[in-house]
């Protein structure tokens, strides 16, 4: 964009992109035929690069070689399509128009706006490009993080001015801290206009210095080398950055120089009854991808409702597993799971951990029960020694196993076998005394009569 000098003239658009693709053309070749003859025109300076606030004094020249000579008087000029006003203009010889400009305004395109001779009857006799703006400021704010340790993503911001008006490139630079050559990042834009990508090829347990350099047409400017190792900005995968300078507070961390760590949530969750175990399902799901490196280590939380409820139980002591048996359900019940994980400790970092997502709900039921009136639990009956205290025993011993034991699946076996004798137990004595009550009934009743 121009303002005239004194006149406060502002300019308008750009030219559509045919005729801007035509004046790039003059530009390279210098030359036009107009009508019979042909003239050699020249615009001078070509193509200048000016600070936003100054002013530009341009001629146009035209040579004959042959034909009607065109004269200055007869000429004008176009600023992106846009015939300027005569008064900037002045005849300087037969041949030459010249032009002045003050108080330029930062140009309408970054790729220069199109300043153009034209002849009496419009045809286009030169073309200049324009470049008016200001030099790139440091770039600042320069966050960076890491999905998986392998890669790293950076944005910064272009400066406290931000537009130049210019096409400014902007690249973003890395070394390892006491040695190494610098390496180029190469995949921009991919989180914003001012990001970009390292995908792999990094190496952990040493810090990187990490800057931003700016370039234009009117000089350069590189950013503060911000220091970091690869450990300290893990970070969720579908969070934000986290600033390697200057940390904001995250969700579950209150210090303003953590850097919380987590992963997606564990994947392939299958939830399964266990045998004919009327009040227990069994749970099983795989290690995100990230903490299958021996780098992490980590846990996990299960939490589980019934069907038509809204309120979660939660299981905390799952530990680093990978599976986990929930006991104490309601048989015949539809039950919704879901899993979560922490990387708690990353070897190398002192960073806690925080809990991924939850995993998509998933759903099972456990068996029918099959004696008449149970409510899922095991009730004792009238009058005979109650096996609640065994049982709870019992599950503290198998507990107590599984949790010292290099064999938890010999423990969990004995458990069903257990389980299961004793659910057969109880229905061969339900039936048994079904049979003895009716028996009774029967008795009691005396003989039928005819």
């Amino acid at each position: 964009m121009l303002r005239a000098a004194g006149g406060g003239l502002r300019l308008g658009a750009a030219l559509p992109t045919a005729r801007t693709m035509l004046a790039l053309a003059l530009l390279a070749f210098g030359a036009l035929r107009a009508g019979s003859g042909s003239y050699l025109a020249v615009i001078a300076p070509q193509d200048p690069t000016l600070l936003i606030g100054s002013s530009l004094h341009a001629t146009c020249s035209v040579s004959v070689s042959g034909g009607d000579t065109p004269t200055a008087e007869g000429l004008y000029w176009t600023l992106n399509g846009r015939r300027l006003a005569p008064e900037l203009s002045q005849v300087l010889n037969a041949t030459t128009l010249g032009l002045a400009l003050a108080n330029l305004n930062g140009s309408k395109q970054q790729s220069g706006d199109n300043l153009v001779c034209h002849a009496r009857d419009g045809s286009i006799l030169a073309g200049s490009c324009l470049y008016v703006g200001l030099p790139p400021e440091k770039p600042v704010n320069i966050s960076c993080w890491s999905k998986n340790m392998k890669d790293l993503t950076c944005r910064w911001f272009p400066g406290t001015q931000g537009e130049t008006f210019l096409h400014t490139n902007y690249t973003l630079k890395y070394k390892l801290r006491w040695y190494g050559q610098d390496n180029t990042c190469q995949e921009y834009h991919t989180v914003g206009p001012y990001s970009c990508h390292i995908p792999k090829d990094l190496a952990l347990f040493t810090p990187y210095e990490i800057w931003v350099e700016a370039t234009n047409r009117l000089g350069s400017a590189r950013s503060e080398v911000v220091t970091l190792d690869i450990l300290d900005v893990v970070q969720c995968s579908t969070g934000q950055g986290v600033a390697s300078g200057k940390r904001p507070s995250l969700k579950g961390i209150n210090s303003p120089n953590s850097s919380p760590v987590t992963t997606d949530p564990p994947p392939d969750v299958h939830v399964s009854r266990v045998g004919g175990l009327e009040d227990q399902l069994s749970v099983h799901w795989n290690s995100p991808p990230a903490l299958k490196d021996f780098l992490f280590q980590a846990k996990y939380q299960i939490r589980y409702r019934v069907e038509d409820s809204v309120e979660w139980k939660v299981v905390d002591d799952v530990s680093n597993q990978t599976s986990c048996r929930l006991a104490g359900l309601k048989p015949g019940t539809v039950y919704f799971v879901q899993v979560r994980c922490n990387p708690f400790g990353i070897y190398g970092s002192k960073k806690a951990g925080i809990w991924s997502e939850w995993s998509h709900p998933t759903a099972a039921s456990t068996p029918r029960s099959e004696r008449q009136g149970s409510s899922g639990a095991c009730e004792p009956r009238g009058g005979e020694p109650s096996s609640m205290p065994v049982r709870r025993e019992l599950k503290q011993f198998l507990g107590w196993l599984k949790k010292h034991s290099y064999c938890p699946n010999l423990s969990f076996r004995l458990y069903d076998q257990w389980r299961a004798w004793m659910q057969k137990s109880h229905k061969t004595r339900n039936q048994d005394e079904g049979l003895l009550s009716s028996g009774r009934r029967s008795t009691a009743r005396g003989p039928t009569r005819r």
